[in-house]
């Protein structure tokens, strides 16, 4: 599962750059990229969270690859209203890359961009396949031609644009009977451990609603489960599909480690970096009191709610003989 990723371009225009890593250049022969920028690109006002390297290092260590139920529903989709070969799919926000890396075995080409230079260069650090390379570009200007996207993904990222210019660009870089997935987990997750399981959902709910304060105002759009996406997508033919993931295992440091990857404990720790600490370190303490163990070693269950919203551009209709 991918975590939120912030997709803002710096100022002045908006040019995608690649970063000097081990897969930076294997797909230069495949991809045709825009040689020049196109002058008709509306200011973008997406949100600019994501960028700081300690904060992609944290990102990189504690979030996941999106679970299979997510990626069953995405292939079942694209399968079914378009259908194999796959070319390209972009994975746009692709953060530190764990959700990019899952969509290599399915495409000849995969290209994940992110706004964040840092994020790029994690992505890099790690042991992609030889179709998968990385840019920095906005999500609102992508550097890939006009109508060659079998696939756009964006995992918990997409309620970070500026909604509107990213919706034009979807239209345009998708082929014909191309597919979109826009998705994210939702904030209510379920924490299982032994007969302690409510009272620990309690004590995470405290550590959230405290967070919460900080949260910048693009969560709502996740907390409305993407309705707003939804209802921006400018294709037809779309749904919007919710529901639970099974049970992951995840140890107590590793939950917490989680929650330092939270854009609002980041904005947090940033205004007030002692208490944001003291808070991390009294949820864990209160974790391991209630499950009455020592070691934040030890292992507890985890669910997750998604949502995932999900389109296909309509076919290009084939002409009738005179």
């Amino acid at each position: 599962m991918q975590g939120c990723k912030a997709s803002c371009p710096p100022p002045g225009r908006n040019q995608a750059r690649e970063i000097p890593g081990q897969n930076s250049h294997s797909l230069a022969q495949g991809f045709q990229l825009l040689k020049e920028e196109r002058e008709d690109q509306p200011a973008i006002m997406s949100a600019h969270l994501f960028e700081g390297k300690d904060h992609a290092a944290i990102y990189r260590k504690h979030r996941f690859p999106p679970p299979d139920e997510l990626l069953s529903i995405i292939f079942s989709f694209l399968e079914e209203k378009k259908g194999k070969p796959y070319d390209l799919a972009v994975d746009v926000g692709c953060g530190s890359g764990q959700s990019t890396q899952v969509l290599g075995p399915h495409f000849a080409r995969v290209l994940g961009t992110d706004i964040s230079e840092a994020q790029i260069q994690q992505a890099q650090q790690a042991q992609n396949q030889a179709n998968v390379s990385y840019r920095v570009c906005p999500a609102e200007n992508l550097p890939v031609e006009d109508a060659s996207v079998d696939l756009l993904t964006a995992f918990t990222a997409a309620h970070w644009f500026d909604l509107k210019a990213f919706m034009r660009e979807l239209e345009r870089v998708l082929k014909p009977g191309g597919c979109v997935s826009l998705s994210s987990y939702i904030p209510s997750i379920r924490i299982h451990y032994g007969d302690c399981s409510a009272e620990l959902n309690a004590i995470f709910q405290e550590t959230q609603t405290v967070l919460n304060k900080y949260a910048n105002e693009k969560v709502s759009i996740v907390r409305s489960e993407y309705q707003e996406i939804f209802d921006l997508v400018p294709f037809p033919d779309k749904k919007r599909t919710l529901f639970h993931s099974k049970e992951v295992s995840f140890t107590v440091a590793s939950l917490m480690g989680f929650m330092q990857s939270f854009s609002m404990f980041q904005t947090f720790h940033n205004a007030q970096p002692e208490a944001a600490k003291a808070l991390l370190h009294q949820t864990q303490e209160r974790f391991l009191k209630t499950m009455k163990v020592s070691s934040p070693e030890t292992e507890l269950g985890i669910s997750f709610k998604y949502v995932c919203v999900l389109a296909c551009k309509a076919p290009t209709k084939e002409k009738v003989a005179p």
